[in-house]
């Protein structure tokens, strides 16, 4: 009865790490993604000439590079003008299917610049 036991138990922290193994990258693409979209406002909204297609071939660009499935129209680009403050917004909209043995999820994720209010 051990035995058995001892197999249970190593089969359930197998399944656990192939879990992780499918979950975690994902989910850290997701964070440097998003950390590349507060870059990419940053930066384009200094510049002025820039459009909104500029931005979103931005944005297309990072997630291309993080092997992200996201289509240019997942990607919402927004401009704050006010007195003094030129700001750009950027948002996108996707998600990720997992495969797990036996079993497949997807992963629903909305990275965002950050605060609409600056």
């Amino acid at each position: 009865m051990g035995i058995i036991k001892a197999c249970l138990g190593f089969l359930a922290i197998a399944a656990v790490f192939v879990g992780l193994f499918q979950v975690a990258p994902p989910m850290l693409a997701n964070y440097s993604f998003q950390d590349d979209l507060k870059t990419v406002a940053m930066l384009d909204s200094s510049l002025l000439q820039k459009t909104d297609e500029d931005v979103r071939t931005d944005v297309l660009r990072k997630a291309k590079d993080h092997d992200l499935p996201i289509e240019s129209k997942q990607v919402t680009v927004q401009r704050i003008n006010t007195p003094g403050l030129s700001a750009v917004y950027v948002a996108a909209d996707y998600s990720v299917t997992i495969s797990l043995p036996g079993y497949s999820f997807d992963m629903h994720f909305n990275p965002t610049s950050g605060n609409k209010g600056f």
